[in-house]
């Protein structure tokens, strides 16, 4: 816990565990990942002091819990999801129309609306590759607090926005709201089930991260957890308190960014972001219309796979929404290394 006192840290997350119960109790979707997000970033940007430091938890504490996910989506692999995957392919080319097109979108946006100067915009509005937007962005001078800023909100707003415009269009409560359950929920967790999902979680990260796989943390466990479900190593998974407690920790986590950030800047990106993210779902729509009968998967699970926010963050809203999170998450992967190429492609244009 390098540079973050115990006090304060405690304090923060005792306030998105506050935030995270009033969600849920008001029926958010999402309701302890928002809830906790929205408390803890209101009061950063308040710059509420907990015995005399802002609102701040060790950022790479999420990663321990993010593996949950992985676990989670690699039990809901179905049988037959060779079959299911080659139906996939029109969105997976799609996929690689709508990188472009959107980094393009955003950065008009941000150059036209905003008076962004062009190497902040273009890795501000990288749809995907956060860590490796900001290193690019460092490394060519960019205006970073902007970057930051931008590609935070990316993901704040993708967050927010796709489940509630979810719940607003359907007429139906969705995620912890909407009385379903994930498949294996009900199934008994015995200690070798127990064994068989945290070697899962462990050795999925380890080995992902060694082999440079992109979203290592989430990727690998839900490759070994699908491969331990298709095999019929085990059929359980992860209990929801688990999935709970990850929303609280990755959404207090989230709030955090915006400790000390200067409201001027922070009101300029906000407005950009809001624009460029309708531009992005809009997008997605289009794309998600008429290719979701062939694939096979609601339209709103297309949308959720090409709206560009963060893939674990992407994966929670998919679990709670009912969704295919296999394909959901299948299509951000692609859409982050996607993403990373061309931008490094494309660096000569503002060079």
């Amino acid at each position: 816990m390098r540079g973050h006192r115990p006090a304060p840290v405690l304090g923060t997350f005792v306030l998105g565990a506050a935030g995270g119960v009033a969600g849920w109790a008001v029926g958010l979707p999402l309701g302890v990942l928002l809830g906790s997000m929205l408390t803890v970033a209101v009061a950063a940007v308040a710059r509420l002091r907990m015995w005399g430091a802002l609102p701040g938890v060790p950022q790479h504490w999420r990663y321990a819990l993010i593996p949950v996910i992985g676990v989670a989506i690699g039990a809901s692999v179905p049988p037959d999801i060779l079959s299911q995957m080659g139906r996939w392919w029109p969105t997976v080319l799609a996929v690689c129309a709508f990188v472009p097109l959107a980094h393009w979108a955003s950065y008009q946006i941000y150059r036209r609306l905003g008076a962004v100067d062009p190497g902040t915009s273009y890795f501000a509005a990288m749809p995907g590759g956060f860590i490796e937007a900001l290193e690019m962005a460092e490394a060519r001078n960019a205006e970073m607090q902007m970057v930051i800023i931008l590609q935070f909100l990316r993901l704040i707003l993708c967050i927010v926005l796709v489940p509630l415009t979810f719940a607003l269009v359907t007429g139906h409560p969705v995620g912890s709201g909407s009385g379903v359950e994930r498949p294996g929920i009900g199934v008994p967790l015995h200690a070798f089930d127990v064994a068989v999902l945290i070697g899962a979680a462990v050795l999925g990260y380890w080995g992902a991260h060694r082999l440079n796989f992109p979203a290592a943390v989430l990727s690998g466990p839900l490759f070994l957890s699908g491969l331990a479900h298709a095999v019929g190593l085990t059929a359980a998974t992860p209990p929801d308190w688990a999935i709970t407690v990850t929303q609280w920790v990755v959404g207090t986590t989230l709030g955090t960014r915006f400790a000390g950030l200067e409201l001027r800047r922070l009101w300029l990106a906000m407005r950009l972001s809001v624009v460029a993210m309708a531009g992005s779902l809009v997008l997605a729509a289009a794309i998600a219309l008429p290719l979701a009968g062939p694939v096979g998967e609601p339209v709103s699970a297309v949308i959720l796979a090409f709206a560009p926010g963060g893939i674990s963050e992407m994966a929670l809203v998919a679990i709670s929404l009912q969704m295919s999170a296999v394909y959901v998450t299948l299509h951000h992967l692609i859409r982050i290394v996607l993403a990373v190429l061309v931008a490094r492609a494309g660096l000569r244009l503002i060079e």
